[in-house]
């Protein structure tokens, strides 16, 4: 099936998200035209190129030998191209070599990457993350030699934090890094599952490594962040020989067969310390919540990926009696066609939340003041915990439901649906599981200020379902909105108020009720902008947003029962007692 971009829905949904008026503020040189272009342009690079890729890439996928990775076919020239046409460089900073775009533009564009081949939007994703840590966090000579060839994608980056022993828990990692004596470190010990940790689609791949020293304290606290190179960067920039890493196979995937997951030796590599020695965790999360975001989007894309399949397939399929579709095309049998709309609605909530996500990193930098500054932080780390997995598990989902709407057609290879369905579910497990998401999310962003970023999120939620009831066609939507966020208020109040154990047993219920709720206002917000409007497709805004209250907020109350209940048998109920 070919697949086409959804450039009108994402700027749509930017513009709903605040982008407009985030240009206005912060980015005064930058206008509309020049966002339709870019999206325009980005979608004929997706779907003219990389789209084709992906059947291919995961029929035949990477190769290894000899300790080498080559990509799959197609995707290094692929990549050559995407990094011509600047799409590496979007949001980063000029003095980087970076474009200095917004980040909801950016991650609007690698939606697209990601729908149209997951497995190789893989790639640009990490080396993401990667300038992100060393813009903060490198030293002068990474800034100056590493870091632009980082923006401009003629290198990638890659992380390295698991090992078979350390995956959550990396305070038990044991990959070694031993002083040099001349101010570098080599680094020793093995790291599993690095996502395009070698291919032959750049000149070089940048490795960010955990590890500690050798008289580094045991635990979190001993971890240093490490940078290593595939090949030696010398101090003029050119590249030297091979360094002591290298890939020692790559693992055999459910899905995204054409991204290389490898397993990576480091035998003595040579390494330049990032940042402060005993600061590795906290260097790496700046990395690794850059990359929790685009997972993020890239459960959104998987899910448009796979609507776009079923739902050009239940127009051409051609089954039964239907109620509404005189050729007898399966669109037109109530159970499908409310299947497609949940779908669709799903995916517009889950695309809305993460660009407004985008526009708020971008107002936690540049906001003209600081209280303003420090709302919209607080606000980007609140949500993103609920981005990543809400939106992820959206994608499952969706990919799921893409599956039944083929019927045994989709259960079969051939027609491409079980693909995407087999690619969505690594997006709820990597760079934290969803269940550590919402630890996240209990543990430290709602209790970080008493819950007041969510309380004052609610009251904006409460606010936009009341304008909701004022317009006739929507007024169901702002009913029910308004029973989710009191469900969401109450849910939060007995969270705050419980212990550690009874927080974490409410954790994931707590952020499914979250997600659902800040997508049935995203999709508020988009039914209002779209109000008044002869546009079909505008009309059909309303249609989403009164689908989307019915069959998701009117749960929210259920939800938070469940919150507010715990689960005291957990405490007290051993493995044996669930063994058959």
């Amino acid at each position: 099936m070919t697949f086409r971009a959804p450039t009108r829905d994402l700027a749509f949904a930017l513009k709903c998200a605040g982008h407009s008026e985030l240009m206005a503020s912060a980015f005064p040189d930058l206008d509309e035209d020049t966002v339709q272009a870019v999206l325009e342009a980005a979608a004929a690079f997706a779907d003219g190129e990389l789209a084709p890729l992906n059947r291919t890439g995961d029929l035949q996928g990477a190769h290894y030998e000899n300790g080498r990775v080559t990509a799959a076919p197609g995707f290094a020239e692929a990549y050559r191209h995407f990094v011509e046409q600047g799409w590496n460089s979007l949001s980063s900073e000029p003095e980087h070599g970076g474009q200095g775009l917004p980040k909801a533009m950016e991650l609007a564009v690698f939606e697209m990457v990601h729908a149209a081949n997951m497995a190789f939007g893989l790639c640009p994703m990490l080396t993401q993350g990667a300038i992100e840590a060393l813009a903060l966090h490198g030293t002068e000579r990474q800034k100056r030699l590493v870091l632009p060839k980082l923006v401009s994608g003629e290198w990638t980056g890659a992380m390295n934090l698991t090992e078979s022993q350390a995956g959550s828990d990396l305070g038990v990692l044991t990959t070694r890094a031993d002083p040099d004596g001349t101010g570098g470190y080599r680094l020793t010990g093995q790291k599993i599952f690095i996502t395009w940790g070698d291919h032959d689609a750049a000149d070089n791949i940048c490795h960010l490594v955990l590890a500690r020293t050798p008289d580094a304290p045991p635990g979190v606290k001993g971890i240093s962040l490490f940078l290593a190179t595939k090949k030696a960067v010398k101090d003029d920039g050119s590249l030297g020989g091979l360094n002591d890493l290298r890939a020692g196979s790559i693992e055999h995937k459910l899905g995204i067969h054409g991204s290389p997951t490898c397993v990576m030796l480091f035998e003595g590599a040579q390494a330049e310390l990032v940042g402060e020695l005993g600061q590795g965790l906290p260097n790496m999360f700046v990395m690794m919540n850059a990359a929790r975001l685009q997972v993020g989007v890239q459960g959104v894309a998987i899910a448009e990926r796979a609507f776009q399949q079923a739902l050009s397939f239940s127009q051409e399929r051609k089954q039964g009696r239907t109620a509404w579709e005189a050729d007898g095309a399966i669109y037109g049998h109530p159970d499908v066609r409310r299947t497609l709309m949940l779908m669709k609605a799903r995916i517009e909530a889950a695309r809305g939340m993460c660009l407004m996500t985008g526009v708020l990193f971008d107002l936690a930098r540049r906001a003209d003041s600081e209280p303003a500054r420090a709302a919209a932080k607080a606000r980007q780390e609140f949500l993103t915990p609920i981005v990543k997995a809400w939106s992820t598990d959206m994608g499952v989902e969706v990919a799921s439901l893409g599956v039944q709407v083929h019927g045994g057609m989709g259960f079969i290879e051939e027609t491409g649906a079980a693909q995407h369905y087999r690619d969505a579910r690594i997006a709820p497990i990597y760079e934290g599981t969803n269940g550590i998401q919402a630890m996240d999310l209990v543990g430290r962003k709602l209790r970080s200020n008493g819950g007041e970023t969510l309380r004052a999120l609610c009251a904006e939620m409460a606010a936009t379902a009341d304008t909701l009831t004022q317009d006739a066609g929507l007024t169901t939507v702002g009913l029910r909105l308004a029973v989710g966020v009191a469900a969401l208020e109450r849910a939060a109040d007995a969270v705050l108020a419980a212990d550690n154990a009874g927080a974490l047993v409410a954790a994931s219920p707590f952020l499914k009720l979250a997600g659902d709720v800040i997508g049935g206002w995203v999709l508020g917000r988009h039914a209002l902008a779209a109000a008044g409007s002869d546009d079909p497709w505008l009309i059909a805004k309303g249609g989403l947003a009164r689908l989307y209250a019915s069959q998701v907020l009117t749960l929210a109350p259920g939800l938070a029962d469940g919150v507010c209940e715990g689960a005291p048998d957990l405490a007290g109920t051993p493995a044996s007692a669930l063994a058959g």
